[in-house]
């Protein structure tokens, strides 16, 4: 076993174009629980472009942001982040690491752990302490059906965190820290170069308020039309399920589940999805949720606050006729 010569916890702070990733502020949040009950100093490492706006992490409760300023890390470029990032826990020496659970960090948390020769436990849910100091890492397994506690022997201890799993952390804008500019490691050769970006700007999935989801019970890639009607009445998104994802009914941006995006939103309808326990792991927190399918037995009604036994078919024509003309009433008032 590792001798610990490691302190701290150490927050990654992902961004893109210059702004800080929400789930940052999560990560915060649980880390400085962690930090306080270890009765250590949490640190924040950002990568990003010249000029951003780091004092928020200080604000959002990190003691010291280590800030690799350099316009190549508008590149999302995991090979020169894993370096900066090694070499920055090389020197720091945190026992803890925390990584969103978001494509990037997904991507960037193995080849860190990897490196550093050290274990990673991937999409947690919950972090305790116990009572030698170690790191208990929960995350769900089996399709959710048991949580597994985990414990790492080597240090840093790391971990990926769902996003959306933990409040964000206050904004407290008199609260001091520290802001230490590091150097940035810079790629002879860079492994990505960005050409043109192709995502469109629809609203991202996982801060969307509504979200209209399809499963099984659509029958083709073009009845996602109608559910993207009735989306954008309500002011909302698509999603889907894994299953017409697999069928390539729909990009994989629009997934929800335990493999694709976990969403919080205040109105969720489930269209002809049954409710696969992986589904669920990954909507079943929404405010308000609206199950629509012929089968009464469907899982996805015992979650349901509304339940609606019927042909998506009939049911998505006459809610879309319903908001329509409310709308049209609200506006002519």
């Amino acid at each position: 076993m590792t001798e610990q010569v490691h302190k701290g916890v150490l927050v990654f702070a992902e961004q893109k174009d210059g702004n800080l990733h929400k789930v940052t502020f999560e990560l915060l949040n649980k880390g400085r629980e962690l930090a306080q009950k270890l009765e250590v100093p949490i640190y924040a490492i950002v990568l990003g472009p010249k000029n951003m706006a780091v004092e928020e992490l200080i604000y959002r409760g990190a003691d010291e942001v280590f800030y690799g300023e350099d316009d190549a890390f508008n590149q999302p470029d995991e090979l020169l982040y894993k370096e900066n990032i090694v070499t920055l826990i090389n020197r720091i020496k945190p026992e803890i690491c925390l990584f969103g659970a978001t494509s990037f960090g997904r991507s960037i948390a193995p080849r860190v752990a990897g490196s550093l020769e050290t274990g990673l436990t991937a999409d947690c849910t919950e972090l305790r302490i116990d009572e030698d100091r170690k790191l208990i890492q929960i995350r769900p397994a089996f399709s959710d059906n048991i949580l597994a506690h985990i414990k790492t022997k080597t240090y840093p201890q790391m971990a990926t965190i769902r996003y959306k799993e933990f409040s964000e952390a206050k904004r407290d804008p008199q609260r001091q820290g520290k802001v230490a500019k590091v150097d940035a490691i810079l790629l002879e050769s860079p492994a990505v170069r960005i050409l043109k970006q192709l995502q469109s700007n629809e609203t991202d999935i996982t801060e969307a308020e509504v979200v209209v989801a399809g499963g099984r019970g659509l029958k083709s890639p073009e009845d996602f039309k109608m559910l993207k009607e009735l989306a954008t009445l309500l002011g909302g998104v698509v999603g889907a399920s894994r299953a017409v994802v697999e069928e390539d009914y729909i990009s994989s941006d629009h997934q929800v589940g335990y493999s694709g995006n976990r969403v919080k939103p205040k109105v969720y309808i489930a269209c002809g999805i049954s409710g696969a326990p992986q589904h669920l792991a990954g909507m079943r927190e929404a405010e308000n949720i609206v199950a629509i399918n012929t089968d009464p037995s469907a899982p996805i009604f015992n979650i349901a606050d509304v339940g609606i036994v019927g042909d998506l078919y009939e049911v998505i024509p006459m809610l879309i006729k319903k908001v329509s003309n409310e709308k049209t009433s609200l506006a002519n008032a």
